[in-house]
């Protein structure tokens, strides 16, 4: 199983940043499918929460953070 993960800061304070899961792909998704889901999704979770700054992305083997 592969997970789509954003690692964020808050825009006040930029040294407080987290791993936030977002998509995990259990229907057989792999890494290139979950990488070509990333931009509208990852867009999508910033607009939803505009304290939050994006840093970067990647998809990973799920289970390896705690979703939030």
């Amino acid at each position: 199983m592969i997970e789509l993960v954003v690692s964020v800061c808050l825009l006040d304070d930029p040294s407080r940043c987290k791993d936030v899961s977002l998509v995990n792909t259990e229907d057989g998704m792999n890494s290139m499918q979950c990488m070509m889901q990333a931009p509208p999704v990852t867009a999508e979770w910033i607009v939803d929460h505009p304290k939050w700054q994006l840093k970067s992305w990647t998809c990973r083997r799920a289970g390896q953070i705690a979703k939030i």
